[in-house]
Parts: structure tokens; sequence; C-alpha cells
């Protein structure tokens, strides 16, 4: 079965209300590319690429004269060709999100066509739900009245296990893990994350300042290819580091394992299932925990899914003292909320992985053109 066409769709959304971000941006809206592949015989598949759409729309003629026409189960040996021969662009790209996207439609093709969902294609479905925690605690042009209300919301919506944005100094990412902690108590898991904004001093500081607060894990605490930097903070302090969303391909992720404890590949943006899954393998090779970073629409949210329930459990057995997780971030963001059918939304603090073929889930195309752009 060959590949007949691939298509790409702009999507951008403004933030109605306040705008909110992180230690290196606030943004004000959200924007995400619908990858549409279909198949000689009709069958359709949809994924999502991570970043700004003209960015990858830059790159689909180049892709599209490689994978059109390719056997769809061979095509994991395109994308090896296509990186062997432009070595020169690396793959600290937007090309490698452009085919993230398209990995992902190619995934959720075949399981259609084979009558199976993407995670038993990837290894089998060891779990049939995925426990999240809540992104948020935004930084906001007006941080610290900002702050304190939206961990109040976490905790009245009964989130035990949040993640919550610092990185602007050691003394505020203290007092905001401390609010954070005083509110949510001392039960909950709370991470937090720098957004790769600081050198190695500064986040030693920043570790030693918030020790007393006890951080589930310090995120991106120095930039994401800073292996050295994280390698030493690992070695100071005793919270997990996790890095990776902004990481592309296992060979990126290869080069930080002597620092992180948790790797988070973004399916969106570094590979898809097809690198994701090496990645995997990489973490159970070298004992290191997942947990996929998740910022994007719907179509990225199903994928992460799918590939969390069918990662191996190893080296555990029946009893599994951290298990993986799925950002859910509690921004708005229409681009996950109303592009579905029936939107992926947590019961009980974890979501319900989609049962049908493929992805398992039903695009609602009248508002993905009431969102699309270009």
């Amino acid at each position: 079965m060959k590949i007949a066409s691939i298509t790409f769709i702009a999507l951008a959304v403004p933030v109605s209300g306040k705008p909110y971000g992180m230690s290196r941006l606030i943004a004000s809206g959200r924007q995400s590319t619908l990858v549409r592949l279909v198949l000689e015989d009709g069958t359709e598949g949809v994924g999502e690429a991570w970043g700004p759409p003209a960015l990858n729309l830059a790159y689909l003629d180049l892709l599209r004269g490689y994978l059109e026409g390719t056997g769809l189960f061979e095509i994991e040996h395109t994308f090896d060709r296509i990186l062997a021969r432009h070595y020169h662009f690396g793959v600290q790209n937007p090309m490698l999100t452009a085919i993230s996207g398209i990995d992902i439609a190619a995934k959720d093709a075949t399981g259609k066509l084979l009558g199976l969902p993407v995670g038993r294609l990837l290894g089998g479905r060891r779990i049939d739900s995925v426990p999240i925690y809540a992104s948020g605690g935004y930084l906001t042009e007006d941080p610290e009245p900002d702050f304190a209300p939206q961990i109040e919301a976490m905790a009245k919506a009964g989130h035990t296990r949040v993640k919550i944005k610092i990185g602007t100094g050691p003394a505020s990412d203290a007092a905001r893990l401390g609010t954070a902690r005083a509110i949510l108590g001392e039960a909950a898991e709370i991470a937090v994350d720098i957004n790769g904004n600081y050198t190695f001093d500064q986040a030693r500081r920043s570790a030693d300042a918030m020790a007393e607060h006890r951080p589930h894990w310090i995120e991106e605490p120095v930039a994401p290819r800073d292996a050295e930097g994280l390698a030493r903070l690992a070695a100071h302090t005793s919270a997990p580091l996790a890095t990776g969303e902004a990481l592309y391909t296992v060979h990126d992720f290869a080069q930080l394992t002597d620092g992180a404890a948790i790797l988070q590949p973004d399916l969106s943006l570094c590979g898809g299932f097809w690198q994701g899954r090496r990645i995997a393998d990489l973490a159970m090779v070298r004992g290191r925990r997942l947990s996929p970073h998740v910022w994007g629409g719907a179509v990225g949210l199903a994928a992460a899914l799918h590939f969390i329930s069918s990662l191996s459990v190893w080296p555990h057995a029946d009893n599994h003292p951290d298990p993986v997780t799925l950002e859910y971030d509690l921004g708005e963001n229409p681009l996950r909320e109303e592009l579905l059918l029936t939107p992926l939304r947590p019961v009980d603090g974890a979501i319900a992985v989609p049962e049908g073929p493929g992805l398992g889930i039903e695009i609602d195309w009248d508002r993905v053109q009431h969102h699309a752009v270009g």
C-alpha cells in the first residue's frame, strides 16, 4: 500500500484571556500543523507537527518528493534516507517536526488499514488509561498575584500530580514552589520547569533554594543540549532532572543520559513514533524513566496516549513506584478541546487510551476549518 498524498493544514488560535507562558516567553496564542496522509486506496491518517506552521510548510515539498509513492510499511526507511542524504541540515530543525507529524499520520493510517489501535502496533497495549499530571502555574505578565490562584484552582480540581513554571531567579523559584507546596499539601508531587533558562551555576543555586520544598523533578534546568551542565547538576542535587521536549531523534537524547533521570520526548517534534520508540529503548537500556511532553493539539495528545500505553514496564514487574505520566496542560487550548468529535479529557486523574483503529479519534473537520489559517 503506497502513500498517495500528504497535505499540511496550518492552525492557530489566540488566547482569549490573559497571556501565559514560561521563563523564556509569554504567549498570546496556540498554533500547530495538522497532517493529512492519504493512501492509494483512500485510507486516511492524521498527524500533528509541533511549532510554527510556516516552518513545517516550508519543508513539505521536499518531503513529498521522497514520501508520496512510498510504501506505507517502508516509510521509516525513507525517513532514515532523508536524514542521511541531507545530513548538512542536522536534526535540530523543523524538517524533523514535519516528519514527526507525517509519521504519526502514517501510523494512524496503518492502524486503520489493519483494524488495530496504534498502541498495539507499537508493541501491544499494556494499560488502558494513562495517569496525567496537571501542567500549570504559568508565568504571566503579572506573575506574583497571578500565581496562587492558579494553584488554588489545581487544588480545587483535585490534582495531586502537578508541574509549575519557574526560571526567573532562585529566590522566585523557591517562593513559587513553597506557595504551591503550602496550597497542595505535603503529599502532592510538584515538578518544576525552568525551560532551559539557566546556566549551570544559576540552576545549582535554584536547586539548593528549592530543596526544602522537595521538587518531584526539575525540568530543563539548563539549556536543552548542555549535557555537561546537566550531568554536573545531577551530581549536585538529589532532585531528579528531566529534559527532552526540545530534542530531536534518539541521537540527541543519547548525549544527555548521564544527567537526565527522566526523558521527555514530544512525539510531534522528536521524530514521531519512529524516533519515540528508539528513545524509549534508550531509556530502558540506560535505566532512565520516560514522561512524554505534550504541548499541542488533540492529535498529539492521542499519539502520546497510545505511545505510553505500549511502553514496557521494565525493570519493574507488579510494583511500579513511578508510573509513566502524561503532561496535560491547564492553559486555554482550543486546538486540544475542539478538534475532535469526542475530546480526550481526564477522568479521576487519567485519560482513557482510545480503542478504535489507528489513533482511535474522529476529527471535527468543521472546527479544523474554523481554526485554519493561510
